[in-house]
């Protein structure tokens, strides 16, 4: 082999580096070998050839790091829709009940203010309902509420046992006074039991409303609200006086007795709402028509016994068809005033003299009717 072929196997096949700076090898002419020595170490400039490996790691823990961010997310979304559920589900359980109950008041009401009413009666009415309160507090009983919500169901429950306690109170005394003769005292003894109906709301509406919508408010459950449950309408009911009246209603009526002393009801006045202008039978009264209006009507109890159920109507003349509004005073007591309010809106007839009429149906054995009907001149003007 010639020197020449040594020159040209001379060199790295695999590893070779480029002169720096871009220079040329230059050739050796012909002539002795060079004794070139030892080589020196190569610094080899090898491309990082482990670099995409681990860029695809890092891209794995990225995205395996967004994908447990993401289910996080969705488990807590699912949760708190689990969460808002369970919430939703049980007010409206516990609201169905309280609704239930509510009804079961105005019932009695309507009960105790029933013409004609006898003992017999009234007691079977008041077993019936005690039954009914008693089925309604073990319902309430046997819910299972959210956790945080089990203070306020207790109270729940015990505004629905209040009422129970109530209603028995209510039927034992009736019958323990069956055969008394003062009705004060009569009116007395029954109201210590009423007053638990009283009593009833204010639990509701505290140890329950207040105190869910607390605990929804602290566990950020919103859109729901705790639902309110009202068994006493009216404080007539649960009064000493009006319980006395009743009293003395239900126990004429069991007598079989005819009904003694002067029975009747008279109209004070009628004013427009919400101006609260006055009107007058003689002179014709310019009211502003508004969607909020309204006619208030003072009625009066003229005579010296309780009524009941007394009926008021309004009637407006108007073509086709005349509006007419009624409402019913459910109770009042001899001297007594009591108002109610007929809204009839805007849809009235404008511009022209027209009336308004007002009449209270006449109570039994009502012998002086005239001031049972007035008929007001108005004129209605437009209040854009």
């Amino acid at each position: 082999m010639s020197t020449h072929d040594d020159d040209i196997l001379d060199f790295d096949f695999f590893d070779e580096e480029e002169p720096p700076g871009g220079e040329e090898r230059t050739e050796r002419g012909p002539g002795p070998p060079r004794d070139r020595g030892p080589r020196p170490p190569r610094r080899r400039m090898r491309p990082p050839g482990n670099l995409t490996p681990l860029l695809r790691l890092v891209a794995l823990i990225a995205l395996a790091i967004l994908v447990v961010v993401l289910l996080a997310v969705w488990v807590e979304g699912c949760s708190s829709n689990q969460k808002h559920d369970r919430y939703a589900s049980y007010m409206a359980q516990i609201g169905s009940i309280g609704s239930a109950s509510a009804s079961l008041g105005d019932r009695l009401a309507t009960t105790l203010t029933q013409p004609g009413l006898k003992q017999e009666d009234l007691d079977a009415k008041l077993g019936g309902f005690v039954q009914q309160a008693e089925s309604q507090a073990q319902k309430a009983t046997d819910l299972r509420p959210p956790g945080p919500l089990h203070d306020a169901n207790d109270g729940a429950v015990e505004a629905l046992q209040f009422r129970v306690s109530g209603l028995k109170g209510l039927q034992k005394t009736f019958q323990e006074t069956a055969n008394a003769k003062d009705a004060t005292t009569a009116g007395q003894q029954l109201a210590a039991p009423a007053q638990r109906l009283t009593a009833s709301d204010v639990v509701w509406s505290d140890r329950f409303q207040g105190v869910a919508q607390s605990v929804m408010t602290s566990e950020n459950v919103q859109g729901i609200q705790a639902p309110p449950s009202d068994f006493v309408t009216t404080e007539d009911f649960v009064s000493a006086r009006t319980l006395a009246t009743i009293w003395q209603r239900i126990q004429g009526a069991a007598t079989g007795g005819t009904a003694t002393g002067l029975h009747g009801t008279g109209i004070l006045y009628t004013k427009a709402l919400p101006s609260g202008t006055q009107l007058s039978t003689t002179t014709a009264t310019t009211i502003k028509a508004s969607v909020k209006l309204a006619f208030e009507v003072a009625v009066e109890d003229t005579g010296d016994s309780q009524e009941v159920s007394v009926k008021v109507t309004l009637t407006i003349p108007k073509t086709p068809n005349p509006i007419v509004v009624t409402k019913t005073i459910p109770l009042i007591d001899p001297g007594e005033t009591k108002t109610v309010a007929l809204h009839v809106g805007n849809l009235v007839p404008f511009g022209e003299q027209t009336s308004v009429k007002v009449d209270v149906q006449p109570v039994p054995h009502e012998t002086n009717t005239q001031n049972n009907s007035y008929e007001y001149p108005v004129i209605f003007s437009f209040e854009p």
